[in-house]
């Protein structure tokens, strides 16, 4: 794979009109602690984040916060967010998966054990726009840190907390993405149909609740602006998940119906599934009559596009079991890539099967530039391009992922003085 780009040019920010002190503009800035953050002014740039998140769902949030501006400090225990421990694989010794949502943030150790740390992890709250956490529902309330002591310190604070199964009956519940998968229903339909339930091939209910929490937080910015209050927001995997299951959720409460896991098939569309060919398996997702009808003349089956049984997509879905091998007989015929350069031209949606480095050479191929460098020279660090896309204010890649209390003298000094220098 050839080096990642070199990340996009930088200007200084503004800090924050009012408030509570936001993003500082260079290291002798008076509105926050000494930074080295370069990059062109972000939608979120003013904004203070204190991240007392770990391990990914928090982190996340707090990285899409960080890469639209915001000015991010992690809070850290003495051994270190979860995800630097969690390896192989690793890049210079430091983990990947911690680098995947880390960036643009600067790291300072706090023991909440210790007085003075707590002192000072309690001025950060006190100081902050935006709160995050994801400790155990009501873990930080015995250091004064819950929402209740920070709001009566910090009335305008956005205050987010994700836990992983709400702050009711599931509060002593443990919040791994992988027992919400089992718990919520997803398993039951990831897999083979006569084989046994399976994960997702990532945390994807942490990423959503992430999702959901940023989401939160920026519609409560906006209801602050309005009326200078802040609130809490609460999200928990749970609930994130019971959101994520869509059409598959929808079928019980709405239908009546359990679904169940079906492999690579839709249970209301077909073709929608992965199809045998001469050298492996192509996707194929012929999401309507029209498609379908074009898929069947590539195949050089045309009458099945007018087969009473195939023509229409609800027979299509009831006769699959008839329809499949008719495809697959074809199919087989020419290799995947055939297969995905004819049907495409004629407008069939497919496509082969990648592995990760596969779908980050396609990204690039089509000029989507996935990978960006966080931070210079020999610190930086390559990663992936935040997804959304602005034709003013573009995401940010100012710092890599850092080091433990890399920031940490810094920030401790910063909070130890008068909350405004100016």
């Amino acid at each position: 794979m050839s080096p990642p780009p070199t990340q996009d040019s930088a200007s200084a920010r503004p800090s924050g009109p009012s408030g509570p002190p936001g993003l500082p503009t260079g290291p002798t800035s008076p509105s926050g602690p000494p930074g080295l953050l370069t990059g062109p002014p972000g939608p979120l740039s003013g904004l203070l984040v204190a991240d007392f998140a770990r391990v990914l769902a928090g982190p996340y949030a707090t990285m899409l916060l960080a890469d639209l501006g915001a000015d991010v400090i992690k809070v850290e225990r003495p051994d270190g967010d979860d995800t630097r421990h969690w390896m192989p694989p690793t890049r210079d010794g430091v983990s990947t998966y911690y680098l995947a949502i880390n960036r643009n943030k600067r790291s300072v150790v706090l023991d909440l054990r210790d007085e003075t740390d707590l002192a000072a992890a309690r001025e950060l709250a006190r100081r902050a726009d935006i709160f995050v956490e994801n400790f155990k529902p009501g873990g930080l309330d015995k250091y004064g840190l819950g929402y209740q002591a920070v709001s009566k310190r910090n009335p305008s604070v956005i205050y987010a907390s994700i836990s992983g199964f709400g702050t009711g009956e599931g509060a002593a519940l443990p919040g791994y993405d992988l027992i919400v998968q089992a718990m919520s229903g997803l398993m039951s339909l990831t897999g083979g149909a006569e084989g046994p339930p399976y994960r997702a091939g990532i945390s994807l209910f942490d990423v959503m609740a992430g999702l959901h929490a940023t989401i939160g937080i920026l519609a409560a910015l906006h209801h602050r602006g309005a009326t200078g209050d802040g609130q809490r927001i609460e999200v928990n995997l749970m609930s994130s998940a019971m959101s994520g299951l869509v059409n598959q959720a929808s079928a019980y409460v709405a239908g009546g119906v359990v679904p169940f896991r079906m492999g690579n098939s839709h249970p209301s569309l077909f073709p929608y599934d992965a199809l045998p060919t001469g050298d492996g398996d192509l996707i194929v997702a012929a999401g309507n009559d029209w498609q379908f009808g074009r898929l069947c003349e590539i195949l050089g089956l045309p009458e099945l596009a007018s087969d009473p049984r195939f023509a229409r997509n609800p027979g299509r879905t009831a006769n699959r079991d008839q329809l499949r091998p008719l495809l697959i007989a074809e199919l087989r015929r020419h290799s995947a890539q055939h297969w995905f350069r004819e049907l495409m031209a004629a407008g069939v949606p497919c496509g082969p099967i990648n592995t990760v480095d596969g779908g980050v050479s396609l990204a690039t191929e089509l000029g989507l530039r996935p990978i960006v460098s966080a931070g210079q020279g020999e610190q930086a660090i390559p990663t992936i391009r935040n997804p959304i896309g602005f034709s003013a204010t573009p995401p940010r890649y100012d710092l890599p992922p850092p080091e433990l209390d890399e920031h940490g003298a810094d920030i401790r000094a910063w909070l130890a003085g008068p909350a405004d220098d100016g």
